[in-house]
């Protein structure tokens, strides 16, 4: 069954939010095993970020802003500047940085610093408050973080603050924790990620997980958001990827 019992005026701040990412640095300092709770992770990040070059590409503009929300130790960043690399890119973009924990951007700006970059911005705060620049990105990424949105209100706001950061042309790509539609369906795929959680480290994992989840996370079903996507504004919206209770999605800008 669906985890979450928790009310959402009654879910962790932002701050005790921060502070649980604060001290799991290390975990999520892979490519490769960075996010082993998560379905199908390394598969999303790939999937994300070649969209993001195939989309760029076709319009005829180089990517040359990134913002990426909720970066953590800046994975997504990381291996969209490999597959830029791969296709014969070498120079990187210029990297925005933006997450809650001062740990993790740390060391995600030492991570990209290692791999070659030498303009890299970090910003330790909530993107819909922080001060971003309107249309100014040429990509937006945001991997595991706007499942801690909350009321109807706040998705949209958000969604509409992710539209007005892109450029004309621009992409915005997500990979995320998502709810469903009907109750039986939601639960289905809630026993299916149990399966996945409990091969991974047993009923305790399963219980860890399932903890966090009520107490931070809120999710909608990604139908939801590729309809909220469309409202605010977005032209050409495209799922790549779900498997059980995550997905992977994006949209692009009009331009004008």
């Amino acid at each position: 069954m669906p985890p979450w019992k928790t009310p959402l005026d009654q879910k962790s701040s932002p701050g005790t939010i921060r502070e649980r990412f604060e001290n799991d640095v290390e975990r999520f300092s892979s490519l490769e095993t960075g996010q082993a709770a998560t379905v199908d992770a390394v598969l999303a990040m790939e999937l994300i970020t070649d969209a993001a070059i195939a989309t760029a590409a076709a319009a005829g503009q180089p990517i040359a802003r990134v913002l990426d929300i909720g970066c953590g130790a800046g994975n997504n960043t990381l291996k969209l500047h490999q597959s830029l690399a791969a296709a014969g890119v070498a120079d990187p973009f210029d990297a925005h940085l933006l997450d809650l924990s001062p740990n993790m951007l740390a060391t995600a700006d030492r991570r990209l610093r290692d791999a070659g970059f030498d303009r890299v911005r970090t910003i330790a705060d909530d993107f819909r408050a922080a001060d971003l620049e309107d249309g100014f990105y040429d990509v937006i990424l945001a991997a595991a973080v706007l499942h801690h949105l909350r009321d109807d209100a706040d998705w949209l706001a958000a969604f509409e603050r992710l539209h007005a950061l892109l450029r004309p042309g621009g992409s915005v790509w997500i990979t995320d924790l998502v709810a469903h539609e009907t109750v039986a369906v939601d639960g289905l795929m809630w026993d299916r990620y149990d399966d996945h959680l409990r091969s991974l480290g047993g009923v305790a994992m399963v219980e860890k997980v399932r903890a966090y989840v009520d107490l931070e996370d809120s999710p909608r079903p990604v139908t939801y958001q590729l309809e909220l996507l469309r409202r605010v504004g977005f032209a050409d919206v495209e799922l790549l990827h779900k498997s059980s209770c995550f997905a992977a999605f994006g949209a692009v800008k009009h331009r004008e």
